[in-house]
């Protein structure tokens, strides 16, 4: 099979209000090697979670391709498109409101089993011996198993929605911000679980996050995004070491430095954000860019490969 499981080409998904329309994902285009980590990142409301509910098709794109598998799955009919779910699937951000509260850990895990009919013929104890195996992958206790969601805590309710994911035995997993709502040192716990799951059974992430030090450490390759669009890709190692992109020199400058007393150069954006209803053919950045010049007010910068494997959009990167 080709090292490429999924490859989006020109992703768009526009949303019809009352004051216009919104540019949530504006021809978004990247592909994702088998086994490997593609990090999103960006501040809250620039389409990360948006592009990763599209190539699963909870939201339907408006335009663009999303081939998985060498299958285009754009235009799949419902029936179609369930078989191929089973081999993608999401973990949510809150682990809370996406678990039913009315059901038992051994319910929330055991539903996908069922509906889909993974174990035909299975009684009741295997089932519950499948529950379980799922369980102790991931770290959960077998006393639990009868627990609610209200008496766990939120690595232990996280636990529970990546032993629901992990069910179906996919290739591919959207981690949308998967760790952003639990404590620091349960988000440890999980990011090491995740990574640990992903050796042993060869699974492929796209890991959605705002949080840069998580991205950096949990991926192969970055993708930034700013307001719907692709400003930056590239392996991770060369985007932490030379940013190109001013919006991604501004994100990494208010990274937390780990050691006490260390001084760092904060990049303050100023400026009026741009909005994302019915944006012109310019620059979404430029009004927050130190480096605004006549250019970026004609165009929409193109994702252009400045050096081998690291793209930016940006008229002033040469």
């Amino acid at each position: 099979m080709s090292d490429t499981i999924l490859e989006v080409k020109n992703l768009k998904k526009y949303f019809k209000t009352s004051s216009g329309i919104v540019h949530a994902v504006d021809d978004c285009s990247f592909s994702v090697e088998r086994g490997k980590t593609l990090g999103i990142v960006g501040e809250s409301g620039c389409g990360k979670s948006t592009t990763g509910r599209c190539i699963l098709r909870l939201i339907e794109p408006t335009s663009g391709s999303i081939v998985f598998n060498g299958q285009d799955i754009t235009r799949l009919r419902r029936g179609a498109m369930k078989k191929v779910r089973k081999d993608m699937q999401i973990i949510f951000q809150d682990p809370y409101y996406s678990l039913n509260p009315r059901n038992t850990v051994y319910q929330s895990i055991v539903a996908p089993i069922k509906q889909n009919k993974l174990l035909p013929g299975a009684t009741k104890a295997q089932l519950e011996e499948r529950v379980l195996e799922l369980m102790d992958t991931v770290g959960l206790a077998k006393r639990m198993i009868n627990s609610y969601p209200h008496e766990l805590d939120g690595g232990r309710r996280q636990r529970i929605g990546i032993a629901r994911a992990l069910a179906m035995e996919p290739q591919f997993i959207v981690c949308d911000e998967p760790v952003s709502a639990l404590d620091v040192s349960i988000q440890a716990q999980i990011l090491n679980l995740l990574k640990e799951l992903q050796e042993k059974k060869n699974l492929t992430y796209m890991f959605i996050t705002h949080d840069l030090a998580v991205v950096n450490y949990f991926s192969d390759d970055i993708v930034v995004m700013y307001l719907g669009q692709i400003v930056e890709k590239a392996p991770a190692k060369k985007l932490f070491e030379n940013p190109l992109h001013p919006y991604t020199k501004a994100l990494l400058s208010a990274e937390l430095e780990p050691r006490a007393g260390a001084n760092k150069d904060r990049i303050h954006l100023h400026g009026e954000i741009s909005s994302p209803l019915d944006p012109g053919d310019e620059c979404r950045f430029a009004k927050r860019c130190q480096y605004h010049c006549a250019e970026c007010d004609c165009g929409t910068p193109p994702l252009v490969e400045i050096e081998p494997e690291h793209f930016v959009a940006c008229h002033c990167v040469k």
